[in-house]
């Protein structure tokens, strides 16, 4: 008999792995949305449970390189759902970051 306290989702409390909660990420912000996903660029677990940056395509162009991308700030709890988004930025497609 397992002791791990369950959650009303049904979840046992355990943390995903990683590469779940970059799917999780670009899954639940894609559907909110309804903008095409692009990648995650950053994933990191932290004490609440995951933060994930994650790029879409907001607004498809003509030329692909003149496409509008953001990047969003995504806050996951430990089992992967939702918590928060922000947006951090929005940019050309082919645009470089210079630091």
């Amino acid at each position: 008999m397992s002791t791990e306290k369950k959650t009303d989702e049904g979840h046992d409390g355990k943390r995903v792995d990683v590469p779940t909660a970059m799917r999780q990420a670009s899954a639940q912000l894609t559907e909110l949305l309804q903008c095409e996903p692009g990648s995650v660029s950053a994933v990191k677990a932290t004490d609440d449970g995951w933060s994930a940056d994650v790029e879409v395509v907001e607004l498809e162009r003509v030329p692909d390189s003149m496409s509008v991308m953001a990047s969003y700030r995504v806050q996951l709890d430990p089992q992967g759902a939702m918590l928060s988004y922000e947006r951090l930025r929005r940019y050309a497609r082919g645009q470089i970051d210079r630091r």
